[in-house]
C-alpha cells in the first residue's frame, strides 16, 4: 500500500525553518504602514466629527489581522537540501513549494535591509534562467545564509561541470 503523503509534504524530507525575529521584520512595516492612517483616523474623530472613527477603525483591523497572520506565515516558510535540489515552501491559505535544482542555479545572493541586520536576519536569493523559478529564503541567520549561499553556489557548480 503506498504511503499517501501531500504535495507540500514529501515523505522522506526534514525541513529547516527560518528565524522567529522573521515576525517582527514583517511586523514592523506592517504596523508603521497601518499606524499612521489608525493615528490620523483617531485624531480627526477627536477633533473634527466621530465619523473619522472609521478612518481609525480600518486599518486597526488590518493590523490585527497582519498580528494574526504573520506568525502562522513565518511558521510555514521552511526549506530542505536534498542531493539534487532545493526545496522551498511558503504560505498557510495559499501555499506553494518550489524546486530548484542545483543545476538551473545560475547565482545566489544574500540581502539584507536595515532592519534585517538591526535583527541578525538575511534573505538568501537563488537566480536561475528562469524568471518563474527564481526563489528567495528569508529569515536567516547570517551565518546560515552564509553557509547556504556557500553550499548551494558549490553544488551548482558541481551539477553544472557534471560532476
Amino acid at each position: 500500500m503506498a504511503i499517501m503523503t501531500s504535495p507540500f509534504e514529501p515523505h522522506d524530507v526534514t525541513w529547516s525553518r527560518v528565524s522567529p525575529r522573521l515576525v517582527t521584520a514583517m511586523l514592523v512595516p506592517a504596523t508603521i504602514s497601518l499606524g499612521i492612517p489608525m493615528v490620523a483616523g483617531v485624531v480627526l474623530a477627536v477633533t473634527i466629527s466621530p465619523w473619522f472613527w472609521l478612518l481609525a477603525g480600518v486599518p486597526a483591523v488590518f493590523l490585527l489581522w497582519s498580528i494574526l497572520l504573520i506568525p502562522r506565515q513565518v511558521r510555514a516558510i521552511g526549506y530542505a537540501e536534498r542531493d539534487d535540489d532545493l526545496l522551498i515552501r511558503k504560505g498557510v491559505m495559499f501555499r506553494s513549494m518550489v524546486v530548484v535544482p542545483y543545476g538551473r542555479m545560475q547565482y545566489v545572493d544574500v540581502e539584507a535591509g536595515p532592519l534585517d541586520r538591526k535583527l541578525g536576519l538575511a534573505k538568501v536569493q537563488l537566480h536561475t534562467a528562469s524568471v518563474g523559478t527564481d526563489a528567495q529564503i528569508p529569515g536567516l541567520p547570517p551565518d546560515e545564509a552564509a553557509r547556504l549561499r556557500d553550499r548551494l553556489a558549490s553544488r551548482g557548480e558541481a551539477r553544472l561541470a557534471g560532476l
